[in-house]
């Protein structure tokens, strides 16, 4: 059993018609919604919003133009607002830029210019002794070694495909896509990359219609029966879908009148999507998946802190005044992370006989790299390139969880050896981490909401 341990914290619920029965204590841990509300949206809400509009962390590096890998390209979404603008290279700060993904302090980076040219002059000897074809062998020996950690099919930053975009420019917002080119992206995701026994005939895609006499019991009984893992990796999925959802529920096209466009909250999309009446059940069963995503994502940030902490460590831009503050700001809310009880148990997972062990977790990694590669098959842009992020950063996390050792044993003064991020993964964990968070905020919104249309 997941043990989590939160601290109760005093909370006034928000009675509405809604989540009456989002309340109390969380499957497989022991965790309450109403501490995670308290927490999240007084203590980490407003110190990650304000960290994820810092120029380390707004421009995301993100090719959008990989084709699909499983199914013929069905178009692109026409719709203006599925529009991705690109970041122009000018407006990207210069540190960010100089492709150094995990920027260190400027000393560590600072050579003169006789050692450059000693090194340079070191490695052209070694190369002009091998052979085209084993320069490409040891290429490939490394991108299968890094791989062995990578939970996703990350993008290639060096791809004439690949740009620089603003995130803050580009928010995550409903678009109008919808329709069958939306839903056969969710459809593959859950029936052919969650783990499902032989025996279950209903379909795990929430979106697919069900039978008229389903009330939703049966549909959660047979998680009972999957081992402990697999049951995590479907909650971690319908988490991150819920999330996305209540995104597109805050942030709905309400008007476009008079030129312009009007976004804001569509109460009535967030009661079909979550209504407990509406969904027979499920819509309060996926919010408490969203819970046990962001307590996922929450140890993988108390778990990865030592690596920030290190002096060596420096999210750099290129502005020292900019990117002091920045770090400061992270390591406040990792201040705040540690305060907060111990609330997942990573280790229950994967710990049964060795080699039964290692199978389950390479399964698991091959289906959630699966699962980042059909976000190559979204046909709007926007919705592709919040996909892209928000799947990166969870795929992240597990790295980081899975990689418990490989940190504690992290060098001071060392900023090559051992553990590593890039800055594109660095930006994924705290940006999808962040969408969590405003998730959780944004639930407490429509509460209210909900309880003012009463």
């Amino acid at each position: 059993m997941l043990r989590a341990i939160c601290l109760f914290l005093p909370f006034v619920a928000l009675s509405g018609l809604l989540h009456s029965e989002l309340t109390g204590v969380l499957d497989d841990c022991f965790c309450d919604v109403e501490s995670i509300d308290v927490f999240n949206n007084f203590k980490i809400y407003p110190r990650i919003k304000k960290l994820t509009e810092r120029d380390y962390f707004r421009y995301y590096k993100v090719n959008l133009k990989r084709p699909c890998p499983f199914w013929p390209d069905d178009g692109h979404c026409a719709i203006k607002d599925c529009h991705v603008e690109p970041c122009p290279e000018s407006k990207v700060p210069v540190g960010i830029k100089s492709g150094n993904y995990n920027k260190y302090s400027q000393a560590a980076n600072t050579m003169s210019d006789m050692t450059e040219c000693e090194q340079a002059n070191e490695l052209g000897a070694i190369n002009s002794t091998l052979s085209n074809q084993s320069k490409e062998a040891f290429a490939d020996w490394a991108r299968h070694d890094d791989a062995q950690d990578h939970f996703c099919e990350l993008d290639d930053e060096t791809s004439p495909d690949a740009e620089y975009v603003d995130l803050l420019l580009n928010p995550e917002r409903f678009t109008g896509y919808k329709g069958p080119s939306a839903w056969r992206v969710w459809n593959s995701i859950y029936e052919e990359n969650c783990f499902k026994p032989r025996s279950v005939y209903r379909p795990l895609n929430p979106l697919a219609p069900s039978r008229g006499d389903d009330d939703g019991e049966g549909f959660y009984n047979w998680l009972e029966g999957l081992c402990l893992e697999k049951r995590v990796f479907y909650r971690l999925i319908s988490g991150l879908h819920s999330s996305i959802n209540i995104h597109l529920c805050a942030e709905y096209l309400l008007d476009e009148g008079w030129g312009r466009s009007v976004w804001g909250p569509n109460v009535q999309e967030f009661r079909q999507r979550f209504d407990t009446a509406e969904t027979k059940g499920e819509g309060t069963r996926r919010l408490k998946n969203l819970y046990f995503l962001y307590l996922i994502e929450l140890r993988a940030l108390y778990k990865v802190a030592p690596y920030f902490e290190r002096a060596i460590v420096n999210l750099y831009t290129g502005n020292s005044q900019e990117d002091g503050e920045t770090k400061e700001l992270l390591l406040q809310i990792f201040n705040e992370i540690k305060a907060f009880p111990m609330h997942f148990d990573e280790k229950s997972m994967f710990a049964g006989h060795k080699m039964e062990a290692k199978t389950l977790k390479e399964e698991f990694r091959l289906h959630f790299k699966n699962i980042s590669r059909i976000m190559d098959c979204v046909g709007c842009s926007k919705c592709r390139l919040w996909g892209k992020l928000q799947t990166q950063g969870l795929g992240t996390a597990l790295k980081v969880l899975f990689s418990e050792k490989e940190i504690k044993n992290l060098p001071e003064h060392s900023p090559s050896k051992g553990f590593q991020l890039t800055r594109q993964e660095i930006v994924a964990l705290l940006n999808g981490f962040g969408r969590l968070s405003t998730s959780i905020h944004q639930l407490h919104n429509f509460r209210m909401l909900l309880k003012e249309n009463r």
